[in-house]
Order: structure tokens, then C-alpha cells, then sequence
């Protein structure tokens, strides 16, 4: 094991120099797995490794590099910019031309690297120059482009385990130069499952806490008080903008669409506990009560805005309990897209069919010559016909002819306006053509 400098982070002092010291991410590692076969051949290619922080994606490079014999450089994509880019292109062949080793430039948070960091970085992994891996915890594909991404393997890691964890913490304990600090430190199993869950799947999270608790625990011994003491602040893996933002809503509107009420419940438990504004999160249910239910119950968009109005004015955490109502009621009720799906095809229509006019009876006539160029002539004011309905009047532009966009559902009050919709139009059949 390399030992960082005496006042670096537990993390950094504990980062594995061997891959039998490696924890997690076995479909990667594991026999006969793809990055392992990289690893014990020293045959490498430019990668990007995609996952949550803490899952060793810098680890993992270094591996890769110091298995390879490989240069190791490595760059900030947020604090580098195409100057230091340049320098990692020089020192790299510099190195092959001195040592006839090669190079690998490893990007810490690709996600921020912007154009020109990439045109500047394209041509010399393109050639051979420099070996590229990327890190990041956003998905690749919406930060690099189609080039860089075609010449690089993406790898996906996943969260640590609590058994991944449990054995990232035994080593630390049994390392003797993790330097944690004073003899006999002893972490009792219950502790060290709740700390191991604390982590939520980040083994950087998981030492840090450890290095805290050692350093708080009354004679060295760390029980379930000092981790709890420790981890009072810490949050559930939640990344506002990030994936993991995106995945937790989508869940929480599938779980919604879906008709599971204990879904959502957790789904909007994992989001506030993770940290996200709560008012957000009141924003999508009113859309969820349009897109996912609409007429099939319309006091679904009532109850939703109200939460929203209740979060408003109460804060959290007491705002919080109307926005769980409002998403189980919104999981129980009655499902229908149909409103989404007309909404839909009929602004398709309007950008697609140009600025058609409006009808002449249509238009309102409140000047003398408006009345005399015909606007609202032949006009048929609905209350006054049978049924309060103009069976048979048109109001669409001629050139577009009838449309039909709402088709409601047989689910919820949306049959009994099914049922009114197929009886007007019977009307329409029934009136006499112009």
C-alpha cells in the first residue's frame, strides 16, 4: 500500500494498491470479468467509469495504471482548462520518448468537461498519445460527445453493499498504518453496520465517519452512540440536478402512474430525506394529477395544488404530511392519459398547420364594420338550441375540417364523459347537413 501524505483524509491513506484489496463492483472485477482482464493483462483502453461517488473510480484508474506500468497524470475537469491540457499531451510524449512508457490522463468529473477541454484532448487519445479515463457521476452521454464517447468503454458502478462496506472498515481497522490513532480501537459489529449503512454505499463516506468516530470514542471503543453522535448530519445519496435527482422523480411519478400509494410514499420519503426542495416536488404532483389521471378524477388536481398551497405556507416538516397525502391519494385515484395525449396531438396540429383563420361566425363582431364584413354571422349561441348544444355547428378552421383529440377512458368519471361526448355526437350524425 502507498501511504499518502500523514494529514491526508482515512480515505486517501486507505486507497487500495492491490486489486485483491478492492471492494465491490464485482461485475466488473470479478474473475473473468472484463476490467479485471484489463487489470492482469496491462492492456488498456481509454474508459470512462460511470457511478455514485465513493464506488472507486479513482481507484480503479490507478490500478489500471500502475498494473500497465502506465504514467499516471491526472486533471480537474472543473478547476483545468486547455493550458493544463496541453502540459499532460507534452509530459505524456516526453515519456514515451524517454521511457517508452505510455500515459494515462485520468479526468476527475468528466461530466464538466467542456468543448473545448475535448477538441483540445480528442486528437492525442485518438492517436495514441495519452490513454483517457474518465470519472463521473452523471451519465456520460449527455456531457461528451459522440466522439469521444465512440472511442472510450463506458463502465458502470454501483453502489457498495453493506457487506462491501463492512470490509472496507475491517481493513482500516486492521491496517497498521491507517494511522487512525491510539491502541485497542474497537468497533463493536451492531456500530459497524450502522455506520456501514449510514455510508449509503460510499466507502469514502464510510471512512471519513470512521475516522470521526475514532477520533470521538471514549477509550477507543466506538458503539452505535458515536456513530450516531458522528453521522447526525449525514443524507441520503441525493444529487439536486444530478441522476440520481432525475431517477428518484421518475421512480416517485412511475410509482404514482402505477397505482402503488406505498411506492410513492417512499419514493417522496428518499427525496425529502435526501434533501430536496420540498416545493418541487409539489410541482410535479400537480403535473402528475394532470398527465396520469386528469378527468378520470379531477379532484386529484385539487388536492395536489392544495399540498403544494400547504407546503407553501406551513414549511417543512410540517408541509410535508400534505404532499404525502396528495401522492397517496394520486396513486389510488382512477388512471387516465387521455387529456395528455389530446394536449398533445392538438399542439401538433397548431405548429403543423400553419396560421389557419378563424371562422368568420366564430369571430366576435363588437364594431359596426366588423357586423358588415359577416364576423359572427350564422353564429349558433348553444343555449338557446335543444340541450344546450349546436348539434352539427363546426368550430374548427375549414382547412383543417374535424378533429377528434380527446378520447376519455373507461376508468373514473371520464366514462360518464365518454358517455355525454358519444351522445353529442350522435347529435352531430343526426343534424342536417349544410
Amino acid at each position: 500500500m502507498t501511504r499518502a501524505a500523514g494529514d491526508a483524509p482515512l480515505a486517501d491513506r486507505m486507497r487500495p494498491a492491490r486489486l485483491d484489496d478492492f471492494a465491490g463492483q464485482a461485475h466488473l472485477v470479478g474473475s473473468g470479468k472484463p476490467l479485471r482482464q484489463a487489470i492482469t493483462s496491462g492492456r488498456l483502453h481509454s474508459m470512462i467509469f460511470w457511478g455514485p461517488p465513493g464506488t472507486g473510480k479513482t481507484t480503479l484508474a490507478r490500478l489500471l495504471s500502475s498494473q500497465s506500468g502506465a504514467h499516471f497524470l491526472t486533471i480537474s475537469a472543473v478547476l483545468a482548462g486547455v493550458k493544463e491540457i496541453r502540459e499532460a499531451v507534452a509530459e505524456a510524449k516526453a515519456m514515451r520518448q524517454m521511457e517508452g512508457r505510455g500515459t494515462v490522463l485520468f479526468i476527475d468529473e468528466a461530466h464538466r468537461f467542456n468543448k473545448s477541454q475535448q477538441d483540445a484532448f480528442l486528437p492525442h487519445v485518438e492517436d495514441g498519445t495519452l490513454i483517457f479515463i474518465g470519472a463521473t457521476t452523471e451519465n456520460p452521454s449527455f456531457s461528451l460527445n459522440n466522439a469521444l464517447l465512440s472511442r472510450a468503454r463506458v463502465y458502470v458502478l454501483k453502489p457498495l453493499t453493506e457487506e462491501d462496506l463492512l470490509k472496507v472498515l475491517e481493513r482500516a481497522l486492521g491496517a497498521a498504518d491507517a494511522g487512525l490513532g491510539g491502541q485497542g480501537l474497537a468497533l463493536d459489529g451492531e456500530a459497524a453496520r450502522l455506520l456501514a449503512r449510514t455510508a449509503d454505499g460510499d466507502a469514502r463516506r464510510a471512512l471519513n465517519l470512521l475516522e470521526l468516530a475514532a477520533q470521538v470514542a471514549p477509550q477507543g471503543q466506538i458503539d452505535t452512540s458515536v456513530v450516531a453522535e458522528v453521522s447526525a448530519a449525514s443524507v441520503r445519496r441525493f444529487d439536486k440536478g444530478g441522476d440520481s435527482f432525475y431517477d428518484q422523480i421518475s421512480a416517485l411519478h412511475k410509482s404514482v402512474r402505477g397505482s402503488s400509494p406505498d411506492a410513492a410514499l417512499y419514493w417522496l420519503a428518499r427525496m425529502i430525506d435526501g434533501g430536496c426542495d420540498p416545493l418541487y416536488i409539489a410541482r410535479r404532483l400537480v403535473r402528475m394529477a394532470s398527465e396520469d389521471i386528469g378527468n378520470a378524477d379531477p379532484r386529484a388536481l385539487d388536492l395536489a395544488i392544495n399540498a403544494w398551497h400547504a407546503q407553501e405556507r406551513l414549511g417543512s416538516p410540517e408541509g410535508e404530511l400534505a404532499l404525502a397525502q396528495a401522492a397517496v391519494y394520486l396513486a389510488c385515484a382512477a388512471k387516465s392519459n387521455a387529456v395528455y395525449k389530446a394536449w398533445g396531438a392538438a399542439l401538433a396540429d397548431a405548429r403543423g398547420s400553419g396560421s389557419l383563420e378563424v371562422p368568420v361566425h366564430l369571430r366576435n363582431a363588437p364594431t359596426k364594420l366588423m357586423k358588415e364584413l359577416g364576423y359572427g354571422r350564422a353564429y349558433r349561441y348553444a343555449h338557446d338550441e335543444p340541450e344546450a348544444y349546436a348539434a352539427g355547428e363546426r368550430y374548427f378552421p375549414d382547412e383543417l375540417g374535424e378533429r377528434h383529440y380527446y378520447a376519455p377512458v373507461d376508468r373514473g368519471l371520464e366514462i360518464r364523459i365518454r358517455e355525454k361526448l358519444a351522445h353529442l355526437r350522435a347529435l352531430d350524425q343526426a343534424a342536417p347537413k349544410e
